[in-house]
């Protein structure tokens, strides 16, 4: 036996009470039976054969549940050492039961903690990384720029200006794509609590309509918001606003000029639908599952500026609310991003 400390000393006390009481009974009864040391004799034997089973019948009990507990000990080491895992099913009754279950929700739950750790400093260095490698392209490009600018030889009114626009837009890249990154940091790592509570779906719809038509109206798109009045959404409005305008302006980049973008809404008791239908380029169906992933981009040529994290951006806010999105396309002909939620009420 592993640790006989505890059985030994079980022993030990049970032999030391055992004579107490033998000693006490024998003084006890040679006072009831004067001097017959037969009688004495005999309920003495009696009680040690007694005795004697109590201590079996004992001891075998202890040593059981001493076991049990070596069992349970050695299974701990076993966990912190990450050699083993703790199983749920085994004692399920008893004292012993309640401290293994016990046991048991700790270990999950710090194993668990350690997962999420560990999840958290893989999209921290995953985070640090990707902005780093994003960052190198328009930071070269403002070098080169600036070094263009400060040479007296380019004197060009014209392309000084082509510079300095360029300058502009390079800066509005690595906001947006700062900006964008650490919302989408904070929403997967859970610090934005979104505040879902009961929103008129066509107000919102329109909201976001109203925040591209700078972008659609340049390009002559039309875009058309197809929604009941009395539609209703339990949702965070000013999170979904944006993760609309993100499709929206997504549909708008790939779709040629001239064309239509249409917000529809469709509800009936089980769900809320939204779709964002556009007659762009469409997306090959290699890439369809690419899309929702940070800073892919299928078409690299349509839109030189765009940083290509508003659709993850997009599916993090969706299911951050508990949402779910879907895309749906057909290349050269359109793409539908399909926005649900699933009445929980």
């Amino acid at each position: 036996m592993k640790n006989s400390f505890e059985r030994k000393r079980f022993i030990q006390r049970f032999v030391l009470l055992s004579l107490i009481f033998l000693i006490v009974t024998g003084v006890c009864i040679s006072f009831l039976f004067g001097g017959e040391i037969r009688k004495i004799c005999m309920v003495l034997i009696v009680m040690a054969v007694f005795l004697l089973i109590l201590f079996l019948a004992g001891y075998r009990e202890v040593d059981r549940v001493y076991k049990e507990i070596e069992k349970i000990s050695e299974e701990m080491l076993q966990v912190v050492e990450g050699t083993d895992d703790l199983l749920e099913e085994e004692y399920k009754q008893g004292t012993l039961g309640i401290l293994y279950t016990n046991f048991y929700k700790m270990v999950t739950f710090l194993k668990e903690s350690k997962e999420r750790e560990l999840a958290e400093k893989i999209f921290l260095r995953d985070i640090m990384s990707d902005i780093s490698h994003q960052l190198k392209t328009p930071l070269a490009s403002l070098n080169v720029f600036m070094d263009l600018l400060s040479d007296e030889a380019f004197v060009d009114e014209e392309k000084r200006r082509q510079v300095l626009t360029e300058s502009k837009n390079q800066l509005s890249r690595m906001e947006w794509m700062v900006l964008s990154l650490l919302k989408l940091a904070r929403i997967e790592a859970g610090a934005i609590q979104f505040d879902r509570k009961e929103c008129n779906l066509k107000l919102l719809l329109l909201q976001a309509r109203d925040s591209v038509t700078f972008l659609t109206e340049s390009r002559e798109q039309e875009l058309r918001v197809i929604c009941k009045d009395d539609r209703k959404l339990v949702c965070d409005g000013e999170w979904l606003v944006e993760a609309i305008i993100n499709l929206l302006k997504n549909a708008s980049d790939y779709s040629p000029e001239k064309t239509e973008i249409t917000i529809e809404a469709e509800q009936n008791p089980v769900f809320t639908r939204i779709y964002v239908k556009d007659h762009g380029m469409g997306i090959a169906e290699k890439d369809l599952g690419n899309i929702f992933k940070r800073f892919y981009r299928v078409h690299h040529d349509v839109n030189p500026n765009s940083v290509g994290i508003g659709l993850s951006l997009t599916k993090s806010i969706v299911e951050g609310m508990g949402g779910k999105i879907t895309v749906r396309s057909e290349e050269g002909a359109y793409t539908w991003f399909i926005i649900t939620f699933v009445h929980t009420e």
